[in-house]
């Protein structure tokens, strides 16, 4: 056995912190195994790809005047309103100390328990860094203390709020695993729920310097080495099957820390092979998988590729993020529709749903963004994070109350919705508090003789090693310039490196210290300023901008408007729009208001090359447009467009349906005939889940034995050999109807319908020669039920065979 092949075939059994093991007598295949980790250690020591730019600390950049600056302003307001009693309860519960305070609601009591603790750490963290505020670290302080009494409370390294986390994990530590989706025996992702508290550790420690933090996240990677050492690869990737959030990157960042390899083999553990293979291979099965649960695996496989210096995983994240940000984003930055991602051929359902891309999934793109632009400082990498910062991130917080946004939809005429302190607990929740905290993470970059200006946000940079104080100025998107001033402690030599983005009209226009400067570099992606710069230098840069439009990816006919790089939209009225701050029902985050028929809404009447000549400013008004050539039926109209991420509280529209004057007709009769069966069926539905899809059915308190999910053309489905059940709700004293849609197979199955325990009918439909193979079928609950307001609908198979492919459920009006 060569020493490669002893490195892959031993597994490290480690039972104290990083660098002490036990080992067995030193026969030859522990000789082999020992200097295996002696390789490998020596191999972390000179780790890490090898950088292109690095990143100044978040401490080293500060925020001026912007809407940038507003929305760190107010989430660090939302940070602080949040109780840390409330969030530290079920980490308290679960070690058997007693908590001061109950737990918070919603996605907190109701089996996710303790990820928001987790994402709170780092947002604190992140948050501290980018203000140096007391009171946040105050917070951060007592955060990480309690968190540290829960740890010694397990007294094996453990730390988390997963409800009955301890029996589980015994289970899965002997082998016994039941994996689903959205579940690991029974609990819900609790892998996904854990790696947010070894995030936030990790972020507490290379973030705001704490080093108890350091020493818990140590303690809690020893006891998942411990977790999985008796398990085959076989049982590791089954467990896997279950969300289990970016693990791998993080216990990567553990073996960057400690230096310890034996970290470095439980990330490679730890990475999901399903996903894998595939990207290997540049093969796309993205299309029908959820979204959010594959983004942090890349992220794991990118990290892993840094400090092993591997470059074949590296190339499977940035075939990845080619794939999902130049195939499947849309205008915005943002992806996937219903949290799943779509055919890169139809973007229709996007068009349609009321549940658009994720904040959550573009949170991590950024983050895999940043990752790539590291080792490879391509232009691509800056315009996308910009759009997505600009259009998507920005835009999900509220300027004034702080809410976060989950869904970012796109159906015309719809609105979305905002997260309170105290009663919204979901993923984005999470993510958005890291998101508004981190703004300068990517203003600047810099290598050894070069500062990179790679966004254009006002804020002050403080170059250390150079001894160099830089600060941008100015009122972008507003007025198209921006103007950096230098002052170097003493005169210093340095390149200037400002990029050029993709959506200029024109050539940058650059003076120093009021004097043109003309760059040779004409086909770069930066304009290059080679210089030795003194105190009071000033570079100011023109950036021309203007008008144009992007089609959906699909190249149906729908087209955003964009001035530069920002997307614009138009408001649609503030009426009608019924849960606008979320309460703490499950599925409070998506907005529940009426759909306005896309038939009812305007047309741009033009050839699509004519668009940009629609559009016309308003005045001295900054980035306040007209947009003619519209036409609601037969009558033009006109609207005003504006920046999408200034709209909030009031429907809009941010993608346009196209047609020439000859072929309005025609859409508008055509949408009208699509969505009338829709709408109406909406209108009736008092309750509704997707099944195979994770959030519904989560959201819906499923139960299941032996089942299986699957896509059919994009239509999640779910069986089972067994059963499976959800709950769902059901108007008071109402009479109410089951409606049941299902795929229709060549072999015969009957499954059967049961209401609360109480069979109320089976679906015996066979195959038939028709091609759309769904179909549905609606029946009368008993009038026993009609005074209930929640009831439990179970799927169930006649022994022996298995259940129809089920689609959806919903609880209709007569």
């Amino acid at each position: 056995m060569n020493a490669s092949a002893a490195c892959a075939y031993y597994t490290l059994i480690q039972l104290k912190p990083a660098r002490s093991y036990y080992f067995l007598p030193m026969s030859l295949p522990n000789i082999l195994f020992v200097f295996c980790l002696s390789l490998l250690s020596g191999q972390l020591a000179k780790a890490q790809v090898p950088k292109q730019v690095e990143y100044f600390d978040l401490t080293d950049v500060r925020l001026l005047p912007s809407a940038f600056k507003h929305a760190e302003t107010t989430d660090l307001a939302y940070l602080l309103a949040m109780d840390a009693d409330r969030l530290l309860a079920p980490f308290l519960r679960e070690s058997g100390l007693s908590p001061t305070k109950p737990s918070y609601t919603n996605w907190e009591n109701t089996g996710l328990d303790g990820h928001i603790g987790g994402h709170y750490l780092s947002a604190l963290s992140l948050m501290y860094a980018s203000t140096g505020d007391s009171a946040i670290k105050e917070r951060l302080d007592y955060m990480v203390k309690t968190l540290k009494k829960c740890q010694d409370a397990h007294a094996d390294g453990y730390i988390g709020g997963v409800p009955g986390g301890r029996h589980m994990w015994e289970e899965v530590r002997a082998g016994k695993i039941k994996a689903g989706g959205f579940s690991l025996n029974d609990r819900w992702v609790p892998l996904y729920n854990i790696h947010k508290t070894y995030a936030g550790l990790r972020d507490a420690y290379l973030l705001a310097g704490d080093t108890t933090a350091k020493e818990m996240l140590i303690k809690m990677s020893d006891w998942a080495i411990r977790l999985v050492a008796h398990l085959s690869e076989q049982q590791i990737q089954e467990m896997l099957r279950s969300e289990h959030g970016g693990l791998n990157e993080t216990f990567a960042d553990v073996a960057a820390i400690t230096q310890n390899p034996a970290y470095l083999h439980l990330a490679r553990q730890f990475s999901h092979q399903a996903i894998l293979k595939p990207l290997l291979q540049h093969e796309d099965k993205l299309t029908g998988m959820h979204a959010n649960t594959q983004i942090p695996k890349v992220l794991g496989f990118k990290r892993i590729a840094d400090v092993a210096q591997d470059s074949s995983w590296n190339d499977a994240a940035r075939y990845f993020w080619d794939n999902v940000a130049e195939h499947r984003s849309i205008a915005f930055g943002g992806n996937s529709v219903s949290e799943h991602f779509n055919p890169v051929n139809d973007f229709s359902k996007m068009i349609h749903s009321v549940e658009g891309p994720e904040t959550c999934n573009t949170y991590n793109m950024l983050r895999l963004t940043k990752m790539l632009y590291q080792s490879d400082p391509q232009g691509k990498y800056l315009d996308y994070y910009e759009r997505a910062l600009y259009n998507h991130i920005l835009s999900t917080q509220h300027p004034d109350h702080g809410g976060f946004v989950y869904f970012t939809q796109i159906r015309p005429a719809h609105y979305r919705v905002y997260s309170q302190p105290h009663s919204s607990m979901w993923c984005c929740v999470g993510s958005g508090m890291e998101n508004h905290g981190k703004y300068g993470e990517m203003i600047y970059a810099r290598s050894a003789d070069d500062l990179f200006v790679n966004l254009f946000i006002p804020s002050r940079l403080h170059w250390r090693e150079k001894g160099v104080v830089l600060q941008q100025l100015n009122k972008f998107p507003e007025e198209a310039w921006t103007e950096l001033h230098i002052d170097p402690i003493k005169k210093t030599s340095f390149t200037l490196r400002i990029r050029k983005p993709q959506w200029l009209t024109a050539g940058a226009v650059v003076t120093i210290n009021g004097k043109p400067y003309v760059s040779n570099e004409k086909d770069s992606a930066w304009i290059a300023i080679r210089r030795s710069w003194k105190k009071g230098d000033k570079v100011r840069i023109g950036l021309p901008m203007g008008i144009r439009t992007e089609q959906l990816p699909d190249r149906s006919n729908y087209y955003s408007i964009l001035y530069g790089p920002i997307v614009l939209a138009a408001r649609m009225g503030s009426g009608d729009t019924p849960g606008l701050l979320a309460d703490d029902s499950r599925m409070g985050h998506v907005a529940q208001g009426r759909q306005i028929p896309l038939s009812e809404l305007p047309v741009l009447s033009s050839a699509p090359e004519a668009i940009p000549q629609l559009v016309r400013t308003q005045g001295e008004a900054p980035l306040r447009f007209t947009l003619s050539g519209l036409y609601l039926g037969r009558e033009a109209v006109q609207m005003t467009l504006e920046p999408f991420y200034q709209i909030h509280d009031s429907r809009y529209i941010m993608y346009w349906p196209q047609a020439t004057a000859t072929e309005l007709r025609d859409i508008q009769e055509k949408l009208a005939r699509e969505e009338q069966e829709t709408l109406a069926l909406a209108a009736r539905t008092m309750d509704r889940v997707v099944c195979g899809e994770q959030q519904p059915e989560s959201d819906h308190f499923i139960n299941e034995e032996q089942t299986a999910t699957g896509a059919f053309d994009d239509v999640r489905w779910r069986e089972a050999k067994g059963w499976f059940s959800y709950l769902l709700k059901k108007e008071n004293d109402k009479p109410a109807q089951l409606y049941i849609k299902y795929l229709a197979e060549g072999q015969e199955r009957i499954t059967q319908l049961w209401v609360n325990d109480e069979l109320i009918g089976q679906v015996e439909a066979r195959d038939d020669t028709r091609a759309d193979k769904t179909r549905t079928m609606v029946m009368d609950l008993p009038d026993s039920y009609r005074s209930t307001k929640t009831i439990r609908v179970k799927i169930a198979a006649k022994t022996p065979g298995h259940t129809h492919k089920i689609l959806e459920l919903r609880l209709l009006k007569p």
